[in-house]
């Protein structure tokens, strides 16, 4: 049963990294690419659980640590970025 359960949230984020990828590759704000890439960090993040918990392993826990730091650091310059136009003062 919970292989069941593994597959259709495989299936459910896969087509949400799709729909993200879609307003990454369309989109014609700045703001809505960011959004949709913090997004897609997100639901990267939530695709290693599932395949750490598929797996059996805590290595993919931990990838998605380091993945989810980086995915805060990297919006938050994006952001600053698209406030001030640099992002080191």
């Amino acid at each position: 049963m919970i292989q069941l359960a593994l597959w259709f949230a495989f299936g459910c984020f896969g087509l949400a990294l799709l729909c993200c990828l879609y307003r990454v590759v369309f989109s014609n704000a700045l703001t809505d690419r960011i959004l949709a890439l913090d997004t897609m960090t997100i639901n990267v993040i939530a695709v290693l659980v599932l395949v750490g918990i598929a797996q059996g392993t805590t290595i993919y826990f931990e990838a998605a640590m380091l993945f989810a730091m980086f995915g805060f650091v990297s919006t938050v310059a994006f952001a600053k970025f698209l406030l001030r136009g640099d992002i080191i003062e």
